[in-house]
C-alpha cells in the first residue's frame, strides 16, 4: 500500500473526545476486552458481507472464504478481516462521530464512579474506541466491498482529539486495524499465548475462522484457526457452559457485563428455528426510547440477515437481547417480507411466551434476582398489559407495586397477593396514581381507606396512569382509583354509614352551593367528602378524566391539553371548613374557598394557573390570622 493523496486532519466529534477519555480511565483494569470488541466488529463486517452477497455474489470476488486474522510483532498488533469494509464517508461516520440518539443522555447518566461508568460505556456499544486503552496510536485501513483497489482509505489517530484521513490503495477488500502498543503495560498483548488465551476466552464462539500464524512445528509461519468456528446457538444446551453463554451475550449485545438470565430453545417440527434470548443485568441508558429497536438479530440457516428485527419482539420487551435462527425463511428475506409473515408471527408469539415463562420462574425461585430485574425493567414491562391483550393476565401477575400495607417505596406487592389480602366484603382493587411515592402515600383521599384498613396500591411512575386507563379488572376484580368521583366502597360501607353521609350532605347543601358559586367554572362540582378524615379538601376526577399529574406530564411534553374540570371534595369535620360555615364576609369566604381549592390542586400534583395570586392570598390569610390571634379573637370553632 502507498499513499496517493494528501493527508487531511479532522477533529473528533466532542462526544467522541469525551468518550475516549472515559474509556481509557474507566476500563483500564479490564484491558483485554479491546481484542474481544475488535474481533466482534470484524465478525459483524463478515456477517454483513455474507448477507449482501446473497443478492450480489460479485462482492465476494475471488475471495469467498470470510475470515479474521490476528498478527503481531514487537510493537504492533493487527486485526484484519475480509468483510464488508468501509469507504471514506463510512469510516468518518463510524470512527469519527457517535451517530446515536440519546448521546447526551448517556453522558449525563455517567456518575464518575469508574466501575459503574465502565458498565455504562459497554452498554453504549462503542467497542472500537476501546483500542485506545492499550494503544497510543491506531491505524485503520479499509476498502469497501465492490470498490476498486485505489478507493481505499487510511484513518489514523492517537485518541487525543483529532484523526487524519488519506486515500490509499489496498489489494483486498475489508478492514485492517493496527494498534501501536508502545505503552509498557500493553506489551503483554504482543505475546502469542496471551492473545490465544483471550480469543479462546472471549471469542471462541465466533462463526468465522480466527487465524493466527503458527509459531512452531512443521507448520510454523502458516495461518491456522484458533477458535471453534461454530455458531454457539446451534449447539445443544448441555454442550454449552455458563461462561460460554455469558461471553456470547457480551458479543451480541456489546455489553461488558454478564447477563442476568437467558433462555435457549431448539424448535423442530412443521417449523424449525432456534432462539437464544438474554435479560441484561442493568437497563441501557436509552431504554425509554420506544423507537430504538436494537435487541434481536435474525439469522436464516446460520446466515446473519438483519439486526434490530423489530418483528421478532414486541416493544414492551425491547430490553431483551438475543437472536432467532430460522430454517424455513428464505435467505433473501426482507423487512417487507417479515411484515405479516405467519412464520414470524408464530416465532414472535412463542418467543414472548418463553420470556414470560423465564420471568415467572425467576420471580418464584429467586425473588431477590427478580426484584433487581423489576428495578431495571419493570416500568417497561408495564407497557405489556396494554399492548398485548393475549398475554395480559400473565403479564399482570409479573407486575410489582407499593401499597399502603407495605409502606415501602420499593415495589414488592403482586396483584395475587393483593387479592388474597382483600377484606371479606371487598370487591374492588383500589389504587392511587401520583407524581412520586410520598405524594401517593400521603394523598388526603386515602383517609377513609386507612381508617377502614383497606389496602390501596400506590402507583407513581409515568406509565402507571396510562396503563390503568386500559385495564379494567384482574382475577374478576375491577380496578378503581381512590381519587375517582365514583368511589364505591360497596359493602365495606354499612347502611347506617351511607345514611349518615346523606344526612351530612343535606345539612351542608347551602355551604356547597356557596362554594361552587365562588369557584365557578374552575370545578365541575363541590361535594361533601366521604373519604377525607384529616385533610380539609381534595381534588377527585371522573372515571374517564385524566389526573392533574398526567395532564402536567403531557403539557411538559408539548401536548395541548383541554382544561378539564375536577371535583372539589370538602371535609366538613375539619376546622377550616367549619370556619366557612360561620364566615359572613363574602370576600374573606371567597379567599378561604380559593385557598382550599388551590392547596388540593397542589396536593394532587396539579399546577396553579396563577401561583403568585395563591401566594399573595395565603400571605394575606396568615397575616389576618396572626393579627386576630394577637388581639385575642377566636379564629376557629
Amino acid at each position: 500500500m502507498s499513499a496517493t493523496a494528501e493527508k487531511k486532519t479532522h477533529e473528533f466529534q466532542a462526544e467522541v473526545t469525551q468518550l475516549l477519555k472515559l474509556m481509557v480511565h474507566s476500563l483500564y483494569s479490564n484491558q483485554e476486552i479491546f481484542l474481544r470488541e475488535l474481533i466482534s466488529n470484524a465478525s459483524d463486517a463478515c456477517d454483513k458481507l455474507r448477507f449482501q452477497a446473497l443478492s450480489d455474489d460479485s462482492l465476494l470476488g475471488d475471495d469467498p472464504d470470510l475470515k479474521i486474522r490476528i498478527d503481531f510483532n514487537k510493537k504492533k498488533l493487527t486485526i484484519t478481516d475480509n468483510g464488508i469494509g468501509m469507504n471514506a464517508e463510512q469510516i468518518v461516520e463510524h470512527l469519527g462521530t457517535i451517530a446515536k440518539s440519546g448521546t447526551k443522555e448517556f453522558f449525563h447518566s455517567l456518575t464518575g464512579d469508574q466501575a459503574k461508568d465502565s458498565q455504562m460505556i459497554g452498554q453504549f456499544g462503542v467497542g472500537f474506541y476501546s483500542s485506545f486503552i492499550v494503544a497510543d496510536k491506531v491505524t485503520v485501513t479499509s476498502r469497501a466491498a465492490g470498490e476498486s483497489a485505489d478507493q481505499a482509505v487510511i484513518w489514523e489517530s492517537d485518541g487525543q482529539g483529532s484523526y487524519t484521513l488519506e486515500e490509499t490503495t489496498k489489494d483486498t477488500r475489508g478492514t485492517e486495524i493496527t494498534l501501536h502498543l508502545n505503552k509498557e503495560a500493553a506489551k503483554e498483548f504482543l505475546e502469542e499465548f496471551r492473545i490465544r488465551n483471550i480469543v479462546k476466552t472471549y471469542s471462541d464462539h465466533i462463526g468465522f475462522p480466527i487465524e493466527m500464524k503458527a509459531s512452531e512445528g512443521d507448520n510454523k509461519g502458516e495461518w491456522q484457526t484458533v477458535n471453534k468456528v461454530s455458531a454457539l446457538w446451534t449447539l445443544q444446551k448441555k454442550d454449552i457452559s455458563k461462561e460460554e453463554y455469558k461471553e456470547f451475550y457480551k458479543h451480541i449485545a456489546h455489553d461488558f457485563e454478564d447477563p442476568q438470565d437467558w433462555i435457549h430453545n431448539h424448535v423442530e417440527g412443521k417449523q424449525s428455528y432456534i432462539s437464544l434470548f438474554y435479560i441484561p443485568k442493568r437497563a441501557p441508558f436509552d431504554l425509554m426510547e420506544r423507537d430504538k429497536r436494537h435487541g434481536i438479530k435474525l439469522y436464516v440457516k446460520r446466515v446473519f440477515i438483519m439486526d434490530d428485527a423489530e418483528h421478532l419482539m414486541p416493544t414492551w420487551l425491547r430490553f431483551v437481547r438475543g437472536l432467532v435462527d430460522s430454517d424455513d425463511l428464505p435467505l433473501n428475506v426482507s423487512r417487507e417480507i417479515l411484515q405479516g409473515n405467519k412464520l414470524i408471527d408464530t416465532i414472535r408469539a412463542a418467543s414472548v411466551k418463553k420470556i414470560l415463562g423465564m420471568l415467572e420462574r425467576m420471580a418464584k425461585k429467586n425473588p431477590q434476582e427478580y426484584a433487581e430485574f423489576w428495578k431495571n425493567f419493570g416500568h417497561v414491562l408495564k407497557e405489556g398489559p396494554v399492548e398485548d391483550f393475549k398475554n395480559r393476565d400473565q403479564i399482570l401477575r409479573l407486575l410489582r407495586f407499593s401499597s399502603t400495607h407495605e409502606d415501602n417505596a420499593v415495589p414488592t406487592v403482586t396483584l395475587d397477593e393483593y387479592v388474597e389480602r382483600m377484606q371479606e366484603k371487598q370487591d374492588k382493587i383500589y389504587y392511587i396514581a401520583a407524581e412520586n411515592f410520598n405524594a401517593a402515600k400521603n394523598n388526603p383521599a386515602l383517609g377513609i381507606f386507612r381508617e377502614k384498613g383497606i389496602e390501596v396500591l400506590l402507583m407513581y411512575e409515568r406509565v402507571d396512569e396510562w396503563m390503568m386507563s386500559h385495564i379494567s379488572e384482574f382475577d374478576g376484580k375491577h380496578f378503581q382509583s381512590a381519587t375517582s368521583t365514583e368511589l364505591d366502597l360497596g359493602d365495606l360501607a354499612g347502611k347506617e354509614e351511607k345514611q349518615a353521609q346523606e344526612k351530612v350532605e343535606e345539612q351542608h347543601k347551602g355551604l356547597v352551593e356557596r362554594m361552587k358559586e365562588v369557584l365557578g367554572d374552575d370545578v365541575n362540582e363541590v361535594k361533601v367528602s366521604s373519604r377525607l378524615t384529616d385533610a380539609p379538601s381534595c381534588i377527585v376526577q371522573g372515571a374517564y378524566d385524566m389526573s392533574m399529574h398526567m395532564q402536567k406530564i403531557l403539557k411538559t411534553a408539548g401536548h395541548d391539553m383541554p382544561s378539564g374540570k375536577p371535583t372539589l371534595e370538602i371535609n366538613v369535620d375539619h376546622a377550616l371548613v367549619k370556619r366557612l360555615n360561620n364566615e359572613k364576609d363574602d370576600d374573606r369566604f371567597a379567599d378561604w374557598v380559593r385557598l382550599l381549592f388551590e392547596q388540593a390542586v397542589l396536593a394532587e400534583g396539579g399546577e396553579l394557573g396563577d401561583p403568585y395570586a395563591f401566594v399573595e392570598r395565603l400571605n394575606k390569610m396568615l397575616s389576618e390570622l396572626s393579627n386576630a390571634g394577637e388581639s385575642g379573637r377566636i379564629i376557629v370553632e
